[in-house]
């Protein structure tokens, strides 16, 4: 299996398992390096428990023979015989394989090979140990000068040093080095290891069980909780839905509202204009041809004249062919025309194309703005701005007046209510704020553009 196969298996599993995967490596790797170092510290023991008893067994039965060390120098013949008999004829060769005899200056006084006898090596390793006062045992393979006898018959043996000391005072006379076959050694190390193997793997093994069982109590509650979550987003999801459904019937409710209020006001222009204004203007006529009537004509005219401005301004041109510019170019122009204003006005990037319901919008709210600019601001500084984002279509109508405060004005304010209500109804915002570049008002129109209008 490569590791491309490994890494993708092991990211399709969820956390947990990713978790107890991990867990069981570290734990794995711990077990092996706890049980290395406790067969490291268990062979030690026993290595020194064997040399210990060992060393007690060997030393009731040599030390006898090597008294003589303690004055003179060199074992006597008949010293040398006993302990040939020890490792010939006792319990001990049973046990011991080879035996050898040191001086503290280092000298080989008793070996089995008789070649050794006499000759000095330097102390050093666990013969200098031995010197020093201390057991020392190890399994040695053999490798050192004086081992060529053994290497001919064995690979590697149990070997103890003893220190040997004077009776009745602790001078050490001798080192009393064996030799033994590592089988039993060897067989009860191996035996310890493994039990302490055994140990460690059940410690290992508990400990991550439980471990497994509260990952796994954990990861429940948390899979629970998620199918919880994932149960409440669906629902969200649905919610969502059924919102943006009834947020698009509520645009096309309000686009619809728009519509049918801009054919109102036309309907009643007309009205205006074809009614009432004509019933005027005839009886108008008829006042001229009496006399002492010119207070009264004068009345019906002016009141003739505001009628023809009411029905004008209630009429609005068809926006389905003009651009937005366009709109809002003409409601500017109409403005000048009817009040003899001036207007700055300044266009930078606006779509060539948008809904009916927004021309609307934008028309009329221009046509209020500047009407309230022209009574208000008697025409001073008036200035309208149109620009876009990507999403929005902005209109600011600006006059250099003296002003207004936010808290004068009236909830019953027909122009502004109307304003703002037209603004909300197409999904937008309407602001009314001082200038902050001096004296004057800003009205700031804000409409939502939908999606794909063209620039």
């Amino acid at each position: 299996m490569s590791a491309a196969t490994v890494q993708s298996a092991i990211r399709r599993m969820s956390l947990a398992r990713r978790f107890l995967l991990a867990n069981l490596v570290v734990v794995l790797a711990a077990s092996l390096a706890v049980a290395g170092w406790v067969g490291i510290q268990l062979e030690a023991s026993v290595l020194e428990r064997t040399a210990s008893v060992t060393a007690l067994y060997i030393e009731s039965f040599v030390e006898p023979e090597i008294a003589s060390l303690a004055t003179s120098s060199a074992l006597s013949e008949a010293s040398v015989d006993g302990l040939d008999r020890l490792l010939a004829s006792t319990q001990l060769g049973e046990h011991v394989v080879s035996f050898r005899v040191w001086t503290p200056d280092g000298v080989i006084r008793y070996s089995p090979d008789r070649e050794l006898i006499g000759q000095r090596f330097e102390p050093e390793g666990g013969l200098a140990r031995a010197l020093a006062g201390t057991v020392s045992a190890e399994m040695t393979d053999l490798s050192d000068p004086e081992n060529a006898h053994e290497r001919l018959r064995w690979s590697r043996l149990f070997e103890t040093y003893v220190p040997v000391r004077e009776r009745g005072g602790g001078r050490i006379i001798a080192v009393a080095e064996f030799y033994q076959l590592p089988d039993e050694t060897d067989a009860e190390v191996a035996s310890t290891r493994l039990a302490s193997w055994a140990v460690v793997a059940i410690a290992a093994l508990f400990s991550y069980l439980v471990l497994a069982g509260i990952v796994k109590q954990g990861s429940d509650t948390i899979e629970r909780q998620q199918g919880v979550l994932r149960e409440r987003v669906a629902e969200l999801s649905r919610l969502l839905d059924q919102n943006a459904v009834l947020h698009a019937r509520l645009r096309r409710a309000a686009d619809r509202t728009t519509a049918l209020n801009e054919a109102g006001l036309r309907r009643i222009g007309s009205d205006l204009h074809d009614g009432p204004a004509q019933t005027l203007a005839l009886a108008l006529l008829r006042l001229d041809e009496l006399e002492g009537t010119d207070v009264v004509s004068d009345a019906v005219s002016g009141a003739l004249q505001d009628l023809r401005l009411i029905a004008a301004g209630l009429r609005s041109p068809s926006f389905d062919d003009m651009a937005l510019d366009e709109v809002v170019q003409r409601g500017v122009r109409e403005h000048e025309r009817r009040t003899g204003q001036q207007v700055r006005l300044s266009i930078t990037a606006v779509p060539s194309d948008a809904p009916v319901v927004t021309k609307i919008g934008l028309y009329r709210v221009l046509q209020e703005a500047l009407s309230n600019a022209g009574r208000h601001a008697l025409g001073e500084g008036m200035a309208v701005g149109l620009a876009s984002t990507d999403d929005h279509v902005c209109l600011e109508v600006r006059d250099a007046g003296r002003g207004f405060d936010p808290a004068a004005i009236r909830p019953d304010a027909l122009g502004i209510a109307g304003m703002r209500e037209r603004a909300e109804l197409l999904g937008g915002t309407l602001e009314i704020v001082r200038r902050d570049d001096g004296p004057g008002t800003v009205v700031r129109l804000t409409l939502p553009l939908p999606r794909g209008v063209a620039s």
